[in-house]
């Protein structure tokens, strides 16, 4: 769901996680940036953090169940990254009018690095949607790094991308051959087209004889019909059990009836599926 108040665990996480020095200076410029609506001290601030913010881990809260915390904690936050972010939201929270834009131009001219950090924090803005072209402009890149933060343990392009952008990010993501594990909202985001934008890349890379990630598959289970029903059944056959696993995967989540009915002649897979032992985990890389 959206971070929508992500403003209290922010400020929480910030006052437990920076040294008193770099959090008074840090409080000063904020509040003068936004009393004054100062693009310049929003610039300057954000530039000046580097210097200003005693850099270093942050000491998560291991047993905590604020989701905020939990996701810095996943995206292994440092304070700099921390103290910007928390500038970000303050002044949008303040006063996003006036300051939305210019939090737009200081993303357009961010070095690798700051983008990074930007697309990885993307969701915890306020008013998150109004920096999609962000995220959707990052799909375009083949710098890994930039593209992970997007795309990979990032609830965002679940949240706000529509489907073309969506199919879009997944099929990016298999032909970069990044761990599609990592993609959140798989199963909530599957859609009739994707399933056949899956089956004709899968086509395609048949005919190069080329691999497949079985993760790839996963969205196809409630749009089997004409060729993917054919695919599906060429996965059971396969020599990669990794493959036979996921055609079986596939099945049991749809909700067709007919499709169910094809593992009956893989009793095995049946068995591990209605145990719990055989997931989409077992097929990660």
């Amino acid at each position: 769901m959206p971070y929508s108040n992500s403003i209290k665990s922010l400020s929480k996480i910030f006052e437990a996680s920076i040294n008193s020095n770099s959090k008074n200076w840090l409080k000063t410029r904020l509040n003068e940036t936004i009393k004054e609506c100062s693009t310049k001290k929003l610039y300057l601030t954000y530039t000046l953090c580097s210097s200003n913010i005693e850099q270093g881990d942050i000491d998560f809260n291991e047993n905590s169940d604020d989701e905020i915390e939990n996701y810095l904690k996943s995206k292994k936050a440092n304070t700099l990254e921390l103290a910007r972010i928390f500038l970000l939201v303050k002044v949008l929270e303040a006063n996003d009018t006036f300051f939305k834009d210019k939090v737009i131009n200081l993303i357009q001219v961010a070095d690798i690095s700051e983008l990074v950090t930007f697309l990885n924090y993307l969701v915890l803005l306020p008013n998150a949607e109004n920096f999609k072209f962000v995220g959707v402009e990052a799909l375009r890149t083949n710098i890994a790094t930039v593209f992970d933060a997007i795309a990979m343990d990032n609830p965002y392009p679940s949240l706000y991308f529509n489907e073309q952008q969506w199919n879009q990010m997944y099929l990016k993501a298999a032909f970069m051959q990044r761990d599609l594990s990592k993609i959140l909202g798989i199963d909530i985001r599957a859609n009739k087209e994707l399933a056949r934008i899956i089956s004709d890349y899968a086509h395609e890379r048949w005919a190069a004889s080329r691999d497949i990630d079985p993760l790839f598959w996963r969205p196809v289970s409630n749009y089997i019909q004409g060729q993917l029903l054919s695919d599906i059944e060429r996965l059971f056959k396969s020599d990669n059990h990794l493959e036979n696993k996921a055609a079986a995967l596939v099945c049991f989540k749809s909700k067709d009836e007919k499709i169910q009915q094809m593992l009956v002649d893989y009793p095995k897979f049946e068995k591990q599926l209605k145990n719990g032992i055989l997931t989409w985990d077992d097929l990660r890389n």
